[in-house]
């Protein structure tokens, strides 16, 4: 290179220094807005408040096992700073649920992740870094890592890394009772497994050809079968009898459910973010019993209980699994056949936390699982629980938002009422009107009049209880022959 152009390259790269030294963000708008500020992009953030360490040991005897250190990452890519960082208050949440003590918690601002090692090779070197300060065991990661991702990751930080969905399998494993609630589980946990299957050594070798070819010579020739190629076939059998089973299982329910259909009970499903509260409002309405718990995903198995209009107009109530942000996939597949309770109700109570930092966000996350499950038609009220603790202007806003709402507190009864009232509103209405007499020893009919239907006037006379009610076609049926 000549003196002339190194002269000319120096000249250049002093007018565009003085150039940046110059801009004014606030008033020159030509430059390309959405690229990052370049401390944001080089700054590793911290985020205070994550550490869950626990100060007396007595709080977790109860688990007989050392809870796992972990510091959490997250890749900023959209949104708010404050959006990245509630993302990763509810990653500790969901860490601690799965038996984890969070130490500490980074953030980096990215316009997309790394390919290579999804934080960047300068950032994984400073998590490292963290992760030898505190003395972490593992690093579990905001978003779901390809498997490429996850292994360039471990091979900087030197710990065993996870990506949110394994973070969620793992809390579904723990959580699951029921034989179906295991299966689905299983399921998915396969699922999320089978193209992410590493082997070494050997074990990625072909047992065929003979000595020249590498081989072991006679008696060792042979197609083969690598342990991968062995490990994939047995979880793709394991994954079909699965699913097998639950198609056995989805049987039983449609049954069940179809019973209830030909009987004309309305029914009513419970659907929302996990910990809003759903399995608290079920409890509330129909004195259920059911668990509940301040933790994530602590309901996975659906819960069908009989519930009254305060008309006496019987309904069934099904607590479902909540749902979170960036639910895995194959969570969603392998739960699809339970979540078709919700597709299939005929109201559907949107539980919404009214005490959380952007129950909007909840709201927008759970009608996206819902739409994946073509449960996005179902007639909606959204209940905005925990009214007691919740700020009064965030819950006013969501009534004001949402077109059937209702603010509720399940802990302490407040606005049950009114909810119950409404549930009666929206439910599907009898629609053929009767004037019948029944005798005295069909008490059965008249019981059947008051639970399915909607009774006008009731009188006793002295051949029966006459009623004028409305009811499904059905039951109008049978009463035809006692009309009066």
């Amino acid at each position: 290179m000549t003196a002339r152009h190194t002269d000319y390259f120096t000249e250049q790269a002093a007018a565009l220094a003085a150039e940046d030294a110059a801009w004014d963000p606030d008033t020159d708008l030509s430059r390309d807005g959405e690229q990052l500020d370049r401390e944001e992009r080089a700054a590793l953030r911290r985020v205070a408040g994550l550490s869950t360490e626990l100060q007396d040991v007595t709080e977790v005897e109860y688990r007989q096992l050392r809870l796992e250190r972990v510091v959490l990452a997250a890749v900023w890519t959209e949104g708010t700073a404050e959006d990245a960082e509630n993302s990763l208050r509810e990653l500790a949440a969901l860490a601690e649920t799965a038996g984890s003590t969070v130490l500490d918690g980074v953030v980096q601002r990215r316009s997309h992740p790394d390919p290579g090692t999804w934080l960047g090779s300068g950032k994984a070197e400073e998590l490292r870094d963290i992760v030898i300060a505190e003395g972490a065991d593992t690093v579990i990661c905001d978003s779901e890592l390809a498997p490429s991702q996850r292994r360039a990751l471990e091979d900087i930080v030197k710990v065993k890394v996870i990506d949110r969905t394994a973070l969620i399998l793992d809390i579904f494993a723990q959580h699951a009772k029921s034989k179906e609630g295991r299966a689905q589980v299983e399921l998915a946990q396969l699922q999320y497994l089978l193209p992410r299957l590493r082997g070494w050594g050997e074990s990625m070798s072909r047992q065929a050809g003979g000595r020249v070819a590498g081989g072991e010579g006679i008696g060792s020739r042979g197609p083969g079968e690598t342990k991968i190629e062995l490990d994939r076939r047995r979880i793709n059998s394991r994954i079909a009898k699965l699913r097998r089973d639950l198609k056995a299982m989805k049987t039983v329910r449609d049954t069940k459910r179809g019973g209830r259909r030909r009987g004309h009970v309305p029914s009513v499903a419970i659907a929302g973010y996990t910990n809003a509260g759903k399995s608290s409002l079920l409890n509330r309405l129909t004195g259920a019993g059911v668990l509940v718990e301040n933790q994530l995903f602590a309901t996975l198995d659906t819960t069908v209980r009989r519930a009254e209009t305060p008309e006496g107009r019987e309904y069934t109530l099904t607590d479902t699994v909540g749902f979170v942000r960036q639910l895995p996939t194959e969570l969603v597949e392998a739960f699809r056949s339970t979540l078709e309770e919700v597709g299939e109700a005929d109201l559907l109570l949107h539980v919404v936390d009214g005490s959380h930092p952007d129950p909007e966000g909840q709201i927008s996350a759970v009608r996206g699982v819902l739409a994946d499950v073509d449960a996005a038609d179902v007639k909606e009220i959204v209940v905005v629980n925990k009214a007691d603790v919740a700020d009064p202007e965030v819950v006013d806003r969501i009534l004001r938002h949402e077109k059937h709402a209702v603010a509720v507190s399940a802990r302490t009864g407040e606005g049950i009422d009114a909810l119950r009232q409404l549930v009666a509103d929206e439910l599907p209405q009898p629609s053929v009107e009767v004037d019948i007499v029944v005798p005295y020893h069909r008490g059965d009919l008249v019981s059947r009049v008051h639970e399915r239907g909607e009774v006008v006037t009731s009188d006793h006379l002295a051949g029966g209880t006459r009623l004028v009610a409305k009811v499904n076609p059905d039951l109008a049926a049978e009463l035809a022959a006692y009309a009066s």
